[in-house]
Formats: structure tokens, C-alpha cells, sequence
């Protein structure tokens, strides 16, 4: 098993809360971490029916037989009246304690505020960091960018494109289709592969709509269904009232790697090397390790993206109250000082609250500049932590 930082947080919140939410994308490790974790604890599957049915007959007798050495509830969304249950059982007994997994944010979170709140400690649970992975981080960029995080791929050997092919086709195509009850598969998949080709840039929903012959309002909901599902999120334009004209449009990521590689076509990491989404896929990696990083501290996201109407545009800005970095991504190999052009404009528009200027290139050596540097991808982000 690889080691994942999320569990240090883990020993410091388990003795302040009696139960813990993982939450997270399918296949991202959250069963594997639960058992080996919590090893003490009993492991049960509401993915198995006879588990509902037996869980049915008397669900609170079934809990409290269990919860006082530790219970672990995997895919607790399937079977949503435990949770009221768990709040009194939990209530009355301060000393058991509950594992609640989910790889349905909207279901689990839904349960959660209704019956458990203030008794939980609510931990996101993504693929593999390249933190997690600096054992095997002599892979070539390439290699990383197709590969992704899920860990099948790296601790059991699958290739990556069939763990993403059976991903999207036993769980996207079919639960997350039948959740926002899709009647016209082929337009859901026109999206869906449209959303991966528009990887770091702004999202549309008018022009999807277009170009899917679905209305802007069900592109909305799609969209919105995919990020409950851990599949693809939105990174939110940076909002200050700093007298420009800025874009109100997010722009578009998804959650691993791998599988804006798969929607997009790409085979292997080679056909991925000269690619014109390359640049994308790259940045989609960049913001998706700083978003990996606070999830795995514990923290909430923290990022936004800048871009005015005049098109200057930094990659990511990362909100730290009254302070900020800036990061600008380019997932060119040489050094270019026009790389630097968009942080210094952003310098100059934010003053002293901009404390860090950084770009993160795919070269193989840090270059000293009169900012903050152009720094190698792998050296800032496997160990940098905001």
C-alpha cells in the first residue's frame, strides 16, 4: 500500500470527533485506506445488498453490535436512513467510532448536514500526489500527465487507460448518467469529451450548449452532478475590487489526469508528447496537486485563476487571508522571460499582498530571477505545502 499523507490528520482529528466522512472520486484509494488504516475496526460494504438487508432488520442493534471497537460504513450513501442511527448511537455513546466513506458528494454531504452535523470530521480523499508518489516520481513528465493518480495504476501495474475505460464506463456512463437521468447517451458523451478538450480553459456553458444541442440550464446540471462526483471540477475567477475588468467565467479541470487523457483520445504517454492539449493536461496536474495538498492538510481549497478583459491571465492564485502567491504553469522545458510578464502585471495591481511569484515550468533545473523564480514542477509541487 502507498503511504497517503491524508492520515496524519486522520490521529489528530479521531480523538475530537466520532465519526469520519472520507469522501472522494471512485477508485481513489478510499476502501483500501479505511481497511489498512483502521484496521481494528469492522469493515462493511453498502454496496452489498445482503449487507442492506441484514443492516435492515434491526439497524441499531446491528450498529451498536459493532461501533464499540470501531466500525467502518463504505459507500455509506447507499443506504441513507443509517445516519439518523448513527447520530443517536454516537450521541449516547461518546467513546465509539464511525468511518463513513462516499464517492458521492452530494448524497453523503446531504445525510451529513441533516443528521450529523457538528459530530464529524469531513476529510477528501483524491488520487495520488506527487508527494505520495516520489518513489516512483523518476517517471517522465509524459508518463505522470497519462498515468494520473489512481492507485491501480501505480501500486498494482493496470494500465492507465483501461482504468480509466472501465471507470467511465461502469460508473460515469451508468451512475452518474442515471443520477441526472441522461435519455441521449451520445450527447452526454459529446459533453463529457468536450469538457476534456477545454481542460484549463473557461467554461461555457452557452457554447457547450451549442455545440451539444442540450440547453445551457442541463449543461449547468451536468457539470454540477460531475463535480458532486469527484469527475471534474470548476476553478472560480479571483474576485477583488482592484479596478480592472475581470472574466466572471471558471475555467474547467478534472480530477485526474488519466482520464482527461482517455476523454480526449490519447493512448499512451507518447502520442500525449506532442499532443495540443498537452499544455492543459499539464496545468490541470499543477492545480490539481496544490488542491491535493490542502485537502491532504486538512484544509479547504484555496485557489482561484486570474484573467481581465485586456487577456492577462495567471494561472493560479492562491488566496492565504490577507496575503496571496501567484503561480503562472508552463509546461515548456526551456526558460522564456515573457513567463514572467503576467505575474509582474498581477504584482503590480495587488502591491505587498502578493507575497510569492513563482512559475512552474516542466524544465529540469530551478532559475534564480528577480521575482521569485522559475522553479522545476517536481521539486515545488511533490513537497510544497500552503
Amino acid at each position: 500500500m502507498i503511504y497517503r499523507e491524508i492520515t496524519k490528520e486522520f490521529e489528530r482529528l479521531l480523538p475530537h470527533f466520532r465519526v469520519l466522512v472520507i469522501t472522494g472520486p471512485r477508485q481513489s484509494g478510499k476502501t483500501t485506506l479505511s481497511k489498512a488504516y483502521f484496521s481494528s475496526y469492522t469493515y462493511f460494504n453498502m454496496e452489498d445488498t445482503r449487507i442492506r438487508e441484514q443492516i435492515a432488520a434491526a439497524p441499531k442493534a446491528f450498529l451498536e453490535q459493532y461501533a464499540a471497537k470501531g466500525i467502518v460504513i463504505d459507500e455509506a450513501q447507499q443506504y441513507p436512513a443509517l445516519f439518523s442511527d448513527i447520530q443517536v448511537i454516537a450521541d449516547a455513546h461518546p467513546d465509539y467510532r464511525f468511518v463513513l466513506t462516499g464517492s458521492s458528494n452530494f448524497t453523503l454531504i446531504r445525510n451529513i448536514t441533516q443528521s450529523l452535523a457538528g459530530r464529524v470530521a469531513l476529510f477528501t480523499l483524491l488520487p495520488l500526489s506527487l508527494a505520495e508518489l516520489k518513489d516512483k516520481i523518476a517517471a517522465d513528465t509524459d508518463t505522470l500527465l497519462f498515468n494520473g493518480g489512481f492507485p491501480a495504476v501505480w501500486a498494482n501495474g493496470t494500465p492507465a487507460y483501461d482504468v480509466c475505460r472501465n471507470y467511465y464506463n461502469t460508473y460515469v456512463e451508468r451512475d452518474v448518467r442515471n443520477l441526472i437521468n441522461v435519455k441521449n447517451l451520445s450527447k452526454f458523451q459529446t459533453f463529457i469529451r468536450l469538457c476534456a478538450g477545454r481542460v484549463g480553459c473557461e467554461f461555457n456553458a452557452s457554447a457547450l450548449s451549442n455545440e451539444t444541442g442540450v440547453s445551457a440550464p442541463t449543461i449547468n446540471e451536468w457539470v454540477s452532478i460531475l463535480e458532486a462526483s469527484y469527475v471534474l471540477f470548476r476553478l472560480q475567477p479571483f474576485y477583488k475590487n482592484i479596478g480592472k475588468r475581470l472574466v466572471k467565467m471558471p475555467k474547467i479541470y478534472f480530477y485526474d489526469t488519466a482520464m482527461v487523457c482517455f476523454l480526449a483520445g490519447i493512448e499512451n504517454a507518447q502520442q500525449l508528447a506532442t499532443h495540443p492539449l498537452r499544455g492543459g493536461i499539464f496545468e490541470n496536474m499543477a492545480v490539481l496537486e496544490f488542491i491535493k495538498q490542502r485537502y491532504n492538510a486538512g484544509k479547504d481549497a484555496n485557489l482561484f485563476f486570474y484573467r481581465d478583459k485586456s487577456q492577462r491571465e495567471v494561472d493560479i492564485v492562491q488566496d492565504l487571508g490577507n496575503k496571496y502567491h501567484a503561480y503562472e504553469v508552463k509546461s515548456a522545458k526551456a526558460f522564456h522571460p515573457g513567463f514572467l510578464d503576467n505575474l509582474k502585471y498581477l504584482k503590480n495591481i495587488l502591491g505587498d499582498s502578493l507575497v510569492r511569484t513563482q512559475v512552474i515550468y516542466d524544465g529540469e533545473t530551478d532559475i534564480p530571477t528577480d521575482e521569485n523564480g522559475m522553479v522545476n514542477f517536481r521539486n515545488h509541487l511533490k513537497f510544497k505545502n500552503n
